[in-house]
């Protein structure tokens, strides 16, 4: 099955993007030299898009070349239904790196991050739904549907700061997935309730 790259923006709507498939040959890949790069290329590209652009083929090479990442992952907890495993943080870097697991029957809030993300399926079958504001005078936060995804291992999604989605794992295994984000506090990001169209932080 052909891996795929999906860059989904802030109005819910998605495209494929680059040559999924094309992994740059070379030496081992290590994180260090993939959070070094990045920090090149965040003072290099200053948009969403363009940054993504740029990264995504580095998170595919680093999880192609470094295999020992897609182990580094803890069992979902059985009570909330997901775990997460930090892979890096440090203090005034803008990165999150994380490993996060669902467990079937669960699913996430549906959510924005306030930063550009990239989620890398590394395990089982992962349904995103794509929804966009549809703000009404005495709803600010309402929100529509737009499309889902079913992401596969190999798949990656590249999202812009206020792009919405909602995860869903499918099958009967764990789904687990390596995670980037530009940023340490997720300070901006809300969690939506489309039955009371209202929104909050979380």
């Amino acid at each position: 099955m052909a891996h795929q790259n999906w860059l989904i923006t802030d109005d819910g709507s998605h495209r494929p993007f680059g040559d999924a498939d094309m992994v740059e040959p070379g030496r081992y890949y290590r994180l260090f030299r993939f959070l070094t790069e990045l920090e090149d290329i965040l003072d290099t590209f200053h948009d969403d898009t363009s940054r993504l652009e740029v990264i995504t083929p580095l998170v595919r090479k680093l999880l192609v070349s470094s295999y020992w990442l897609q182990m580094e992952y803890s069992a979902p907890n059985p009570a909330t239904g997901w775990s997460v495993n930090f892979l890096y943080r440090e203090h005034e870097y803008p990165i999150t790196v994380q490993m996060v697991s669902w467990l079937p029957g669960h699913h996430s809030t549906i959510h924005n991050h306030g930063t550009w993300g990239i989620v890398a399926l590394v395990g089982g079958q992962e349904r995103n739904r794509l929804w966009k504001r549809a703000p009404q005078p005495q709803q600010p936060d309402r929100l529509e549907q737009i499309d889902e995804l079913i992401l596969n291992p190999g798949d990656i999604v590249a999202l812009t700061a206020n792009a919405i989605h909602s995860v869903e794992p499918l099958g009967d295994e764990p789904t687990v997935s390596f995670n980037l984000y530009g940023v340490t506090d997720f300070s901006d990001r809300y969690e939506f309730d489309p039955k009371t169209h209202t929104a909050k932080l979380f």
